[in-house]
């Protein structure tokens, strides 16, 4: 067992329109832009990374809009992510109810779970969202995304994982990743790393009769837990090739580096560093201002950028 999972650290989803998700995270949730840069994996298309004023790990909504290359909208399944929540104060779901109104995005009730108040909402790609009041939150929100900062969403607070059978989901997730069984609702089961706040959650919810999730539009690729440091994680990758697992070598993503693999539910996993952070090549002020390309890819830059669709600024 270990303790360096610090919790979650960013969610990463396929989406369709550049502009259509670019209005949704900022306009309708009120995100910072952190981070205008490229899928690394294929520089034609954006990777937008959104989040608090530092992009803190357990903040972070990542996306890849990939309207216009041939992909197919993806099936919502079991090896999923399938619903990702943000947490917002107590008392403020009124004021989202008005907000998500106000940005012409549909609000759906939910009922409380694990005693918090709680809303849904989908963005135009189809992702499922939930925005969850509660009073243990200390994070600061982002301040500069027109949305008022006593009800502005802290970061993220969870993610539910729709998988066939949980029992080997959980083996490995309170084993060797050193998470712990927090709470139960029937079926679904929260597991929580670190202190159990926010930002340290996942829902595991088995469905046994669920059809396999097939990535592609409006799904959620994968989720990220945050490790202190590149030596643990280089330790976490030993463990986990020791237990069978496929896993990627240590790959740069320029602001942490990352390996991935899939828990035996089928979801795929990232475990990402702490460090450098998103300060590594533009300014805390400069956030999201301006393309951002890795040293590899800057002499391809004409190229990538007139590749890119063009987005309004919303700085």
């Amino acid at each position: 067992m270990t303790d360096s999972i610090l919790g979650l650290h960013h969610v990463t989803a396929t989406v369709a329109d550049a502009q259509e998700d670019l209005d949704f995270c900022l306009g309708g949730l009120g995100l910072r832009l952190l981070k205008q840069t490229i899928n690394f994996d294929n520089h034609n298309v954006y990777h937008f990374y959104y989040g608090s004023e530092t992009g803190a790990p357990g903040t972070i909504w990542t996306t890849f809009p990939y309207k216009g290359w041939g992909v197919p909208a993806g099936t919502k399944g079991a090896g999923q992510v399938t619903a990702t929540a943000f947490s917002v104060p107590a008392g403020s779901l009124g004021f989202w109810s008005e907000q998500l109104r106000r940005s012409n995005l549909a609000m759906e009730p939910l009922p409380p779970r694990f005693g918090e108040e709680r809303i849904g909402v989908r963005d135009a790609s189809g992702l499922a969202f939930e925005l969850v009041a509660g009073e243990h939150d200390p994070r600061a929100p982002w301040k500069g995304g027109g949305v008022d900062p006593a009800a502005a969403i802290r970061g993220l607070h969870g993610v539910t994982l729709l998988v066939r059978s949980s029992d080997a989901t959980l083996e490995l997730l309170t084993g060797m990743l050193g998470w712990r069984v927090a709470e139960r609702d029937g079926e679904r089961i929260r597991v929580a790393a670190g202190d159990g706040a926010p930002g340290q959650l996942i829902d595991i919810v088995p469905a046994p009769e669920a059809a396999a999730g097939v990535n592609g539009l409006g799904t959620v690729h994968h989720v990220a837990m945050a490790v202190a440091s590149g030596e643990e994680q280089r330790r976490l990758r030993q463990e986990l090739l020791g237990l069978g697992c496929k896993v990627t070598e240590v790959l740069d993503r320029n602001y942490f580096q990352s390996i991935y693999f899939r828990e035996p539910g089928g979801v795929l996993f990232e475990l990402a560093t702490v460090q450098p952070g998103f300060t590594v090549d533009e300014p805390l002020d400069a956030l999201g201002k301006t393309l951002k390309l890795p040293a590899w890819e800057e002499p391809n830059r004409e190229r990538i950028e007139a590749a890119l669709p063009a987005v309004r600024p919303w700085h």
